[in-house]
């Protein structure tokens, strides 16, 4: 009875272990514009008790400094489902004009976005994310099928996306590490910018490369540089 006990103990345990995830986490990036150094990118993830709170602060290089920091922040709770933001902020510089603001009143079932002065409201959609919050979603949700929708605020509009799952267990070098790292990508989409991701399926879904091609027709890219979890 006592082996039948500590079998039972250690299943439990093992499984429970199964579902840690980190709780503080720092992440650094570099970003090209058309092939060319455009910015650095410091984030950070945090989880006290059952809150959470992201910082992402992406800085110009160069000529590009002039345009002053991009700061995004989102804060809310962590569920069985993952991350419920609660408040959402972005900020251009030190321009009050660029500022976004989007709170989530879940219990109302809304969305209030401020752009300026003005104050606009959407339908909140159960999993809605913000635009700092939903990558690390992934951490929680890892996509298990072929196609998965994001839905999130910008700060200013609320966006569904349809991503395909292009490739799971993909072999990356970044940053003289190596990942095995799942692709999706939403270029198929009507959506004007388009998007892929490779998320790093051995370090908690954290994404290691991102790609986006805006309606301009510009194309950046983002990829990690450090990499500090615990």
């Amino acid at each position: 009875m006592l082996k039948l006990a500590q079998f039972i103990t250690l299943f439990f345990l093992g499984a429970n272990l199964a579902q840690a995830y980190p709780k503080n986490i720092q992440l650094e990036y570099d970003v090209a514009r058309n092939g060319k150094q455009f910015a650095k990118v410091k984030e950070s993830f945090t989880q006290n008790g059952k809150q959470y709170s992201i910082k992402s602060v992406t800085k110009g290089t160069g000529v590009y400094a002039l345009l002053g920091e991009r700061v995004l922040t989102s804060a809310g709770t962590v569920t069985s489902q993952g991350l419920k933001p609660s408040h959402f902020e972005l900020h251009q510089g030190k321009s009050a004009k660029k500022t976004l603001i989007a709170d989530f009143y879940w219990a109302k079932g809304l969305l209030k976005m401020q752009v300026k002065d003005e104050i606009r409201t959407e339908k909140l959609e159960s999993g809605t994310q913000d635009l700092a919050s939903y990558v690390y979603q992934f951490m929680y949700n890892p996509p298990k099928m072929d196609e998965v929708k994001v839905t999130l605020t910008t700060g200013k509009k609320l966006h569904s996306y349809q991503y395909k799952v292009m490739a799971r267990g993909l072999k990356m070098d970044v940053a003289k590490v190596n990942y095995k790292a799942l692709h999706i990508s939403n270029e198929t989409s009507a959506s004007d910018d388009k998007k892929q991701l490779w998320l790093a399926e051995d370090k908690y879904y954290l994404p290691v490369r991102y790609k986006l091609t805006d309606e301009d027709g510009d194309n950046f890219e983002q990829t990690l540089t450090k990499i500090h979890v615990e």
